[in-house]
């Protein structure tokens, strides 16, 4: 028990402060991707429930390609096929160039993607159950289509949004292990280090079990909050 203490303190003989630092980055990616994921997502549910024929296609090959697609396989076609595609693309201005994608941006965008295609299904559901008389309602009373979607329609579609973003964003913690293979050191990566270096395995990682359980339960509490305000505001209106 008494090296179970030392392996988990905070100082030089212990892990500690290398396995705080890994939950920083794991939060902290998954607070950066979740903006990234919303703002793509409604953007393409908003280009599937469009009247042009090729924004609508566009955005079904989209949510196709990144929901059809393992998320570890789009994590690499990002950090390497875009590393390589824009090494060869710099090379025709200057061939003594060179180019190299930050990890953790590169996590930051291939989870992003991949929450943006499940997130428009969400969105898209969201406005589906938005009844038609609301728009109507809004253009009635002399709103733009930017104020009915803004004041009235935004509303509505992010209450009924929120419980399958909220699954979306329990997701998310999980996949940002993913991003230990590329080298950053969130917390599966410093639990991997600490785990080969003390052959303390069956510890950190369940540590690191510990840990994603922890976040998972944190983010539940924060998201039955934010859903009973939610649900008030919506009594309210």
């Amino acid at each position: 028990m008494e090296r179970v203490f030392t392996l988990l303190s905070f100082g030089p003989g212990g892990w500690g402060d290398d396995i705080a630092a890994g939950v920083v980055i794991t939060v902290s990616l998954a607070l950066a991707t979740l903006p990234v994921g919303l703002a793509l997502g409604f953007l393409v549910a908003l280009g599937k429930r469009s009247p042009d024929r090729f924004l609508r296609l566009a955005a079904n090959i989209y949510t196709t390609i990144f929901r059809g697609l393992p998320e570890l396989l789009t994590l690499f076609l990002v950090f390497y096929g875009a590393q390589i595609g824009l090494q060869k693309l710099i090379h025709f201005f200057d061939p003594a160039a060179s180019i190299e994608i930050n990890a953790f941006v590169a996590g930051m965008v291939a989870l992003g993607a991949v929450f943006s295609s499940y997130a428009s299904e969400v969105f898209l559901a969201a406005f589906r159950a938005i009844p038609s008389g609301q728009y109507e309602g809004g253009y009635a009373v002399g709103l733009s289509s930017s104020q009915t979607m803004r004041l009235v329609i935004a509303p509505q579609l992010l209450r009924l949004a929120l419980p399958g973003l909220s699954n979306l964003w329990l997701i998310l913690i999980k996949d940002t292990a993913l991003v230990s293979v590329i080298g950053i050191a969130d917390v599966l990566r410093q639990s991997q280090v600490a785990a080969r270096v003390t052959k303390e395995a069956f510890l950190f990682f369940g540590l690191a079990c510990l840990i994603y359980l922890a976040l998972a339960m944190l983010s539940s509490i924060a998201i039955a909050a934010i859903e009973r305000r939610a649900e008030r505001a919506g009594a309210v209106r």
